[in-house]
């Protein structure tokens, strides 16, 4: 994201490979001092539920980069699946880890299913195909934008995704969503009864499966898309691409009429993606509620992920066969 917002980021990653591995050396050296804090704050919350009772310093900074030095074991291993395997590695290693965790809660299920659950398991069922089949759908959906060439003389579009922002709201959203939880977790053992109050307060309100938590879970995720869909993607500089490139939109005049047709178009297309990201980020807790099976719950990110990680994964595979069987027909 800063690379689209940083002029000097940005204009590294227009050098090709070299600024692809700079921009990698940057996000790993970024990534370890992260690393730090998330270990340090997963400590202190198996710490808070009794998970975990040691108090020595020293065995507190071995745990710390015990944790720390698995995590960069997982992309020194998801950057040697991207260089000699299919797709992104990292993505591939998260996808695995959620698919690892079904056989275990399908039995889990299965062992607590009874003769007055079935039906709630077989709703459940069919609603997951039917959300399955939408993710996969709005993934790979587009709105084709025409575009005429003035110099050839021919026609072509403009693919606009109908979700530009993929996964990434809904982690920002959970991510502001776990603030007051950690606020109030770090408040409910004061001695001050009226800051107490308000921790066992927040808490109860902005409980996973309560009303409220949902609500503003939606909103944010909304929002989230928007903001990070105005990030990625630049009416203006497509725009100028356009005129630059003899390209025009039929019926729209170059320039600031095509800036304002194409935020227009965008505008339309973000509201139906966000509002479907929203309702695929709460429906895991919905579903939930109404089935009352908890144990097969997968989150909307973990959803998102999956699919998206399936799609990449054929498209990387069929065009390796692509290039073999040109490569085939060339010998």
């Amino acid at each position: 994201m800063l690379s689209m917002v940083v002029p000097s980021l940005e204009a590294l990653s227009k050098e090709g490979e070299y600024g692809k591995e700079k921009i990698d050396r940057y996000t790993r050296l970024l990534t370890l001092p992260l690393c730090l804090v998330q270990a340090f704050t997963i400590i202190m919350f198996l710490k808070g539920q009794g998970l975990t009772t040691t108090t020595n310093p020293l065995q507190l900074i071995t745990l710390i980069f015990t944790l720390s030095a698995g995590t960069m074991l997982l992309i020194w291993m998801g950057d040697l699946i991207t260089q000699y395997g299919l797709g992104n590695g990292v993505s591939l290693i998260i996808f695995a880890g959620i698919i690892g965790r079904l056989p275990i809660a399908l039995v889990q299920t299965l062992t607590t299913l009874d003769s007055g659950s079935i039906t709630s398991a077989l709703v459940f069922a069919v609603m997951s195909f039917v959300v399955i089949y939408s993710v996969v759908k709005t993934s790979e959906a587009t709105r084709e934008v025409p575009i005429h060439s003035a110099r050839r003389g021919a026609m072509s579009t403009l693919p606009l995704r109908l979700n530009q922002a993929g996964v990434i709201p809904i982690i920002f959203a959970v991510s502001f969503l776990l603030i007051p939880n950690f606020v109030s977790q770090a408040l409910s053992g004061s001695t001050n009864q009226g800051l107490a109050a308000f921790a066992r307060l927040v808490s109860t309100n902005l409980a996973p499966d309560g009303f409220l938590y949902n609500a503003i879970y939606f909103v944010l995720v909304v929002a989230f898309t928007y903001f990070y869909t105005a990030v990625v993607f630049n009416p203006e500089k497509i725009a100028t691409d356009l005129k630059k490139s003899g390209n025009f939109i039929p019926g729209i005049r170059p320039g600031a009429a095509t800036i304002a047709y194409l935020s227009h178009v965008l505008t339309r297309i973000t509201l139906v993606g966000a509002s479907f990201l929203g309702l695929i980020a709460i429906l895991p807790s919905v579903v939930s509620s109404m089935t009352k099976i908890t144990t097969l719950a997968v989150g909307g990110t973990g959803l998102l992920i999956i699919v998206s990680v399936i799609l990449e994964t054929l498209k990387s595979i069929e065009s390796q066969l692509f290039v073999h069987n040109y490569n085939k027909f060339l010998d």
